[in-house]
């Protein structure tokens, strides 16, 4: 792994312009998510889906049943945020869980036909979400790939932190 950067030096550029706001990728990967976020809102309000629910009925559209702790691990949540969000899913007709036959310890998550119905509903979100950001095709995977990228390394530098503190 690669060291972090360094402060700036006499030669760099002056270090207060390292601290501007504007400056921060973190800032700028915040504010694009709460942008994201208020057009998600707006999208998934006729669904009756919060966007952290449409996480979880994505996953579950595309591999139809999961167990709780694999579908945690594909939304990177952990159980105390994943637990009420299935509660709410399954208050609402749409998800069922239930205790693995095979593993009493593992509990599985599965649409219901209310829940399976719902993704033809679902189906013009990504579209117009795609609409929204005015993106090419090509574009968005460029912007995913490099965005996998730095949350890969993130999760490096996380599991390595005394880099960090170099």
């Amino acid at each position: 792994m690669t060291k972090p950067p360094t402060a700036p030096t006499h030669g760099d550029a002056p270090h207060e312009d390292y601290l501007r706001l504007d400056r921060q990728l973190c800032f700028s990967l915040n504010a694009a998510s709460r942008a994201f976020g208020a057009v998600y809102r707006t999208l998934l309000k006729d669904l009756g889906l919060t966007y952290p629910q449409y996480l979880v009925m994505l996953a579950l559209w595309e591999h139809a049943e999961l167990p709780v702790k694999r579908l945690g691990e594909l939304l990177r949540l952990d159980s105390g945020t994943l637990s009420p969000l299935l509660k709410r899913l399954e208050a609402g007709g749409l998800v069922h869980r239930e205790r693995s036959a095979q593993d009493e310890r593992s509990v599985l998550v599965r649409l219901t036909p209310a829940g399976t119905a719902l993704r033809e509903e679902a189906a013009l979100v990504p579209v117009r979400i795609a609409a929204a950001t005015g993106f090419t095709a090509q574009e968005a995977g460029e912007l995913r790939a490099l965005i996998e990228k730095l949350t890969l390394a993130l999760d490096g530098a996380a599991l390595d932190d005394a880099s960090l503190c170099d």
